[in-house]
């Protein structure tokens, strides 16, 4: 069945999505039918963000590994396109990332449109074309982010060891360079760089203790001093210093991502309002007797938060998820409860509360809940500690049919977790005390 699927080429994910579709995401990414994981190539170009993916267009399964591929003006509402990268002699088509070359140093460019360059693992071994083949590297072009191109002297990286794979590119501009971060085995990575982005020389050796696979490496600012944070798979980070060629970290890996559906998380290239935009792939969620299998997170932006322990990141929705909202269903102040009727599930609540007062919020199966004794936050079967900054406790949640999202404390406890609703939740109950309760009703992104 596999050579079958593989001979028949690329399938063409572009079909509506059907709305009606009882376990189906209303405003969280899903692949129109098949298996979805990984985050790839996250970058924006020529007008548009493009989010390719981990995919397999023939199975709600794992397997058969595919780039799929979607683009969007806003970051909520996108549109399927054919699948980018597919399987070939080399291996099947696994994760990584995509740059613009706006210099043309790779020569890829069409008069003064420049290439959008494309890098990935090919998983020698995953497919019947290439079995004895080991993992390498690989990369791809595009002028006009449609069509794309393998570059005829792949691979740019040879097989290193074990697993070797993930590659993240970025133009790292002090020292006028690309650079790759790759995963290697176990909590190894490695940096090349490179001038043209066809040529790669290795730089360093990185560990990540407590991390692999899927890495990231992106600077952010806090109080105009300069960050630069090496980010594993599993949301453990270092904050440190980074010249193009080492990573110099100040701290231990730190845990960012609490909840139980959160992983291979990527960010932009190239946005436009020079955001740090990450989406993750919500793993391990169950979706039955649905033609599509998985989801992303809604895409999140990242900041540094000067905390009691140093600079945290901090995670909070995009902006542009409030275009989702068409009705105000609730807006002041709880005493002791509340019950809030709504007509719909997709939810967008804002809450804040008092450090020293439980509350506890509970939409359908699902409950956030505040202990001020223990100053603990829980939801999706996880529980955090608040109390890094002082004044009230904030708290974000956004609730799609299948999904319940949280940012709490300024953002630096995200919690992303999956679930199968036994009915619509449509109602938010509150019990104890909230300064300040608001409840939007979403439409769907699928809709417009």
């Amino acid at each position: 069945m596999l050579s079958l699927a593989v001979a028949l080429g690329i399938m063409s994910t572009s079909a509506a999505i059907p709305v009606s579709e009882a376990l189906r995401p209303q405003y969280h990414f899903t692949a129109p039918k098949g298996w979805l994981n990984d985050p790839n190539g996250l970058v924006y170009y020529r007008g548009e963000y493009h989010l390719f993916y981990q995919h397999n267009p023939f199975s709600t399964q794992w397997g058969n590994m595919t780039w799929g591929h979607a683009v969007s003006k806003d970051l909520v509402h996108w549109k399927n396109l054919p699948n980018a990268l597919e399987p070939d002699a080399t291996g099947t088509m696994y994760s990584g990332s995509a740059v613009v070359d706006w210099n043309n140093t790779s020569g890829f460019g069409a008069g003064k449109e420049p290439p959008m360059v494309m890098f990935y693992t090919a998983a020698g071994g995953k497919n019947d074309a290439s079995k004895g083949v080991p993992f390498t590297q690989g990369l791809a072009y595009s002028t006009d982010g449609r069509t794309f191109k393998k570059f005829d002297q792949n691979p740019i990286v040879p097989f290193i060891e074990a697993e070797n794979r993930d590659p993240k590119v970025i133009w790292h501009e002090p020292s006028k360079s690309w650079v790759m971060a790759l995963y290697l085995d176990g909590d190894r990575y490695v940096i090349f760089r490179s001038p043209d982005l066809k040529k790669w020389t290795k730089a360093s050796d990185l560990r990540m203790p407590g991390a692999s696979e899927c890495p990231d490496v992106f600077e952010l600012k806090l109080d105009k001093k300069s960050y630069w944070i090496f980010w594993g798979a599993n949301g453990r980070y270092r904050l440190g210093d980074f010249d193009g060629y080492k990573f110099y970290s100040i701290t231990e890996p730190i845990e960012s991502i609490l909840g139980p559906n959160d992983y291979a998380a990527q960010t932009y290239s190239d946005e436009p309002r020079h955001r740090r935009i990450q989406i993750s792939w919500m793993r391990d969620g169950h979706y039955p007797d649905m033609p599509f299998n998985q989801q992303m997170t809604i895409p999140r932006e990242m900041t540094l938060t000067l905390t009691e322990g140093g600079p945290r990141l901090a995670f909070a929705p995009i902006a542009e998820l409030a275009n989702l909202r068409q009705k105000k269903a609730y807006d002041q102040a709880v005493t002791s409860s509340a019950t809030i009727p709504t007509s719909t599930e997709l939810l967008e609540i804002r809450a804040i509360l008092k450090r020293d007062e439980n509350a506890q919020i509970k939409i359908g199966e699902q409950t956030i809940a505040y202990d001020a004794r223990t100053h603990t936050l829980s939801a999706m079967g996880r529980t955090a500690k608040v109390g890094y900054l002082k004044g009230d406790l904030d708290i974000v949640a956004y609730v799609d049919r299948t999904t319940l999202e949280v940012f709490a404390d300024r953002g630096l406890i995200p919690i992303a977790g999956c679930f199968v609703p036994k009915e619509p939740a449509r109602k938010v109950q509150v019990e104890g005390k909230v300064s300040r309760l608001q409840v939007w009703e979403l439409k769907s992104a699928l809709e417009d």
